[in-house]
């Protein structure tokens, strides 16, 4: 265990994984704000504009084996520091020039966060003690978050003052911020590959079985359908359903989002008192009372998606948590994690296009809450299936 894990220096670490996470979902979400600029400035068609908000979870999804490569030879050090220059040269080729550039620097961005998606839980696995791998993990879902929100609140303004280029490039200060605090952290290791060492067969450990990895997977696929599928449709659906303006209806979207930060940070402390299966069935209790809720009683729409926002930022901590702990060493957590995440960002990844074909096709919403609902199940029963094998921190 690395002497991170019991020494002061185990904040520093603490605080750039925190830094880390701003980027790794604050600079896709700074376009959202300022879509209708691009869409007057570049010519962008709806179709155009959809695929390049589908393009990052498409990375997540594709780029997932060559993220777990990338971690196992060059070493998490030094896949995090190209995590963030990757961020950071996607940002800036993503704000340079016209839609082929914003294109380009949107996959760059993708596959860089997909580095980052991989890597950061072996960092946590590896430098952070069993006990406070949760608070670690609650950082970093936590602050995924607060990265979104930051940037979604301020692209907007700074688009009406500077434009949106200067506004979508603005997010690259997280980079710089992360990447000097890493540098520190970690010292000469964030600039040298060294590859992780490959497991000893004869070697003890936790066994991982497929069926355990699979039912991870099935959970995750849940949890990133419901997630993608909620953000990208919640505004007009509570548009339609209740007559909201766009602002109102964007406000829920936000309180969706930022409630997540509740969940990212409770799970670890619920943890402490509850199995890992009962806070899992928690969380999915709550994350049925979004399609349920709005299918019965859409009026009480800010409770559900209070709820939503709690079960989303918890369901992907607690898989996170699951999988450093159920894997017997950090090769096998990487493989582990490229397959849950690849897989179930792939469902991600179909979810807005889907939902919104059956909606268009059936003129009405509940085909789509409907759809919710099973993928939520879907969470429910592969995490049932798989958390109860995850054992207490000591």
């Amino acid at each position: 265990m690395s002497s991170l894990a019991r020494e002061p220096r185990g904040w520093l670490l603490m605080l750039a994984i925190g830094l880390i996470a701003l980027n790794m979902r604050g600079p896709l979400v700074a376009v959202a704000p300022v879509i209708a600029q691009l869409e007057d400035d570049l010519g962008f068609t709806p179709v155009e504009l959809g695929f390049l908000t589908g393009i990052p979870v498409l990375c997540f999804a594709l780029a997932a084996p060559l993220a777990s490569l990338a971690g196992r030879k060059l070493g998490p050090e030094f896949a995090i520091t190209l995590t963030l220059l990757g961020v950071l040269f996607g940002v800036l080729v993503r704000s340079a020039g016209g839609g082929a550039l914003v294109m380009l620097g949107t996959v760059i961005l993708g596959v860089a966060i997909t580095i980052g998606n991989i890597v950061v839980p072996l960092i946590i696995r590896r430098d952070f003690t069993p006990a406070r791998q949760g608070a670690a993990m609650g950082t970093y879902t936590a602050a995924l978050n607060i990265g979104s929100f930051l940037t979604s609140m301020v692209s907007a303004p700074l688009a009406e003052l500077l434009g949106w280029r200067p506004a979508i490039a603005a997010s690259g200060l997280f980079a710089v911020a992360a990447a000097a605090v890493w540098a520190i952290a970690v010292g000469r290791r964030a600039f040298i590959p060294a590859a992780v060492p490959a497991a000893d067969p004869r070697r003890p450990g936790k066994l991982t079985s497929r069926w355990i990895t699979a039912a991870l997977t099935f959970g995750f696929a849940g949890q990133a359908f419901s997630y993608y599928g909620v953000t990208a449709w919640l505004p007009s659906l509570l548009s339609d359903e209740l007559g909201m303006a766009p602002a109102a209806a964007g406000a829920g979207s936000s309180l969706f989002q930022i409630l997540a930060i509740v969940g990212g940070l409770g799970v670890p402390l619920a943890a402490r008192f509850a199995s890992t299966t009962a806070v899992g069935l928690a969380l999915g209790l709550l994350w049925l009372t979004v399609p349920v809720g709005l299918l019965l009683a859409p009026e009480l729409w800010w409770l559900w998606c209070s709820f939503g926002g709690v079960a989303q930022g918890g369901g992907i901590t607690l898989i996170f948590l699951a999988i450093i702990r159920l894997a017997r060493d950090q090769a096998s957590a990487a493989r582990m994690s490229a397959v849950v995440q690849g897989t179930g960002y792939s469902f991600g990844a179909v979810a807005p296009t889907l939902l919104g074909y059956v909606h268009g096709t059936t003129g009405a919403w509940t085909g789509p809450l409907l759809m919710i609902l099973c993928s939520v199940a879907a969470f429910i029963l592969g995490t049932a299936l798989s958390l109860r094998r995850v054992p207490k921190p000591h």
